[in-house]
């Protein structure tokens, strides 16, 4: 027995306009496109984790805080060495102006000038207007001379991976990033008296 004519057969001997004709291709798909960029989305997603740079700098930073460690033989961590070594250049500054030099937010500043005050390293002296100056003590300014060899390790070791001119465009891209950058910080750095001021808030790690 002969099988039925299809559609598309009477319509090709009945030699009906194409137009006419069952068509043979499927509906397009208007979900196909969102589909797609949904997809690409999510790769670029899962891909771009190692190329971002602020997972690149938090990575920098461990690596840092781990070398400082190591490295500096003072029982002294890295923020209270900047505070030191701040008070070593401007001795008897404030503690507000100290803090805008460190680039810390006043309260953890005070926290830290607390704890090296209590270790013997620093005076504090309330001045006019219930402010604090602070200097580094006699056991402050012997502790900060016997970082010096350890601050030039220091600083060899974390570069030692990088060509001399890599070196060199390394710290150039590193402050022109922080300095362009300087009012994205929770604490600005603030200079020569800025007007900046911050809203940062306090951490509860150990500085």
């Amino acid at each position: 027995m002969r099988p039925p004519d299809t559609a598309f057969a009477i319509a090709r001997r009945k030699n009906l306009p194409h137009n006419m004709r069952m068509s043979t291709k499927r509906p397009p798909d208007a979900q196909a496109p969102a589909r797609k960029a949904a997809a690409t989305a999510e790769e670029n997603l899962l891909m771009d984790l190692y190329d971002q740079p602020g997972h690149l700098i938090r990575r920098a930073q461990q690596i840092a805080v781990s070398m400082f460690r190591e490295t500096m033989d003072a029982d002294i961590t890295p923020v209270q060495f900047a505070i030191m070594r701040m008070l070593k250049e401007s001795p008897g500054i404030d503690q507000v102006t100290l803090a805008g030099l460190v680039a810390l937010d006043k309260s953890t500043t005070a926290d830290i000038a607390v704890r090296l005050e209590k270790r013997g390293l620093i005076h504090r002296e309330v001045v006019a207007r219930r402010q604090r100056c602070l200097s580094l003590t006699r056991a402050g300014e012997a502790a900060l001379s016997a970082t010096v060899t350890s601050v030039h390790v220091l600083r060899d070791r974390m570069l030692s991976s990088l060509l001399p001119a890599e070196q060199k465009e390394f710290i150039r891209l590193l402050k022109k990033f922080v300095h362009i950058n300087n009012e994205q910080s929770r604490a600005p750095l603030q200079r020569s008296g800025s007007a900046t001021t911050t809203t940062a808030t306090t951490t509860t790690t150990r500085d």
